[in-house]
């Protein structure tokens, strides 16, 4: 069979490799290139087309040197939106949300993931099948894909250096129905209205959360002043 028949197969059958971290700037440059490549193809022919041969020549690397960087095509497509989303990231931070309320901001960030998504179509559903077919194998990246959303997400409530293990777990909600609204969007089967009333409505977690951080510090705040009270 072909890794396009049984892409889940492919990726099970390189249960103990991961992708090899590059160390030297030249690594870095010949990933980028595959990952470039990577990109290119899904753009043109959609998870179909990203072939490991096709990748290697490509981006002018042998064969064998990229199944060392990435073992499998799921795990060189959930490495791509991984770099996708940094990439993402970087033209946040210079045009950051405007919102009022880290709700606000955190909904109008991910419906403008959802732009650049909407701008690639083929991409963005090679990407997303690539994290569906990932098991325990693409561990490592699929947790590049999470850490890099998560730092989207604090970013934009305010770029929280400490945040609350409540809050943490608003955010991983927040990112599991962004995730699921990308897949169920792509196969055609919401709006892209409708995906934006599920993104506001789950970010108003961010802002319970919020008052509750606040309403703790604040009763913090009342004992610390009521301690020496007691004590005259």
């Amino acid at each position: 069979m072909t890794e396009v028949d049984h892409p889940a197969a492919e990726a099970s059958g390189s249960a103990h490799r991961s992708s090899a971290p590059p160390q030297t700037e030249r690594q870095r440059e010949r990933r980028r290139r595959i990952l470039h490549a990577t990109a290119q193809l899904a753009c043109r022919g959609g998870f179909e087309a990203v072939q490991m041969r096709e990748v290697a020549e490509s981006s002018q690397v042998a064969l064998g040197t990229l199944y060392r960087y990435f073992p499998s095509k799921v795990h060189l497509l959930v490495a791509t939106m991984h770099d996708q989303l940094e990439r993402l990231h970087g033209t946040l931070r210079k045009s950051p949300p405007t919102g009022e309320t880290a709700a606000d901001r955190v909904a109008q960030t991910l419906m403008r993931a959802f732009g650049a998504l909407q701008r690639e179509p083929r991409l963005a559903e090679a990407m997303a099948r690539a994290l569906t077919f990932a098991d325990r194998s693409v561990s490592p990246e699929v947790d590049q894909v999470s850490r890099q959303t998560t730092a989207i997400i604090l970013d934009a409530m305010g770029g929280l250096e400490n945040p609350t293990p409540e809050q943490l777990s608003a955010v991983r909600v927040v990112e599991h129905t962004w995730l699921s609204t990308l897949i169920t969007w792509l196969a055609g089967r919401t709006s892209l209205a409708q995906v934006r009333v599920d993104l506001e409505t789950v970010c108003r977690l961010i802002d319970l959360t919020e008052a509750e951080r606040a309403a703790e510090a604040e009763r913090a705040s009342g004992a610390e002043r009521a301690a020496p009270a007691a004590h005259r």
